[in-house]
């Protein structure tokens, strides 16, 4: 072979390599820059979950405040005032547990989970009926209505939570 036609072979192969070699430093760069590609988060499944913590807490806290609402018709006018007090900080968080209840609500029937939201509806209107008919002071109320009232309630619970968690699965299926 000659001189002449061993340069444009070498000159092709310099071109072809030194492309190869800016195409996978900018293969590598653009690799590095991009984020790990995991199983994309479904947001649709980290809603229902964030509306679970909150009905979570919202019979959490009914619970505690049930107590203590039995608890003062146990005792009458002997119920110590500490424990009034008490149920006064618990009936806040009550009340602020509702207007999570109510934005748990929206985003069902944002998400169109009607029957989701219709029970729990349903689940906060109950317990709304508890405390209209529990409360302190009342001693013509039997220890079996209340107990009869917070079954009620619970039964709506296990109702929203049996219609969640099918819904949840079907999610996770998919």
């Amino acid at each position: 072979m000659d001189a002449m036609n061993i340069w444009p072979l070498i000159d092709t192969a310099l071109k072809v390599a030194l492309g190869a070699l800016i195409a996978g430093i900018s293969l590598w760069l653009s690799h590095q820059r991009l984020p790990a590609r995991g199983p994309k988060p479904n947001r649709r499944l980290e809603i229902l979950e964030a509306i679970s913590s909150d009905i979570g807490n919202v019979n959490h806290i009914f619970a505690k405040y049930s107590s203590l609402v039995i608890e003062s018709t146990r005792f009458g006018n002997r119920w110590p005032p500490a424990r009034k007090e008490e149920l006064d900080k618990v009936n806040s968080e009550l009340v602020e547990e509702f207007r999570k209840m109510a934005g748990a609500e929206d985003k069902l029937l944002m998400l169109g989970e009607k029957a989701l939201e219709k029970t729990l509806r349903l689940y906060g209107a109950k317990i709304a009926q508890f405390r209209k008919q529990v409360y302190v002071g009342r001693q013509d109320i039997t220890e079996q209505e209340i107990v009869q009232l917070k079954q009620d309630i619970l039964q709506l619970r296990e109702k929203f939570y049996d219609i969640l968690s099918h819904k949840y699965d079907r999610l996770l299926m998919a």
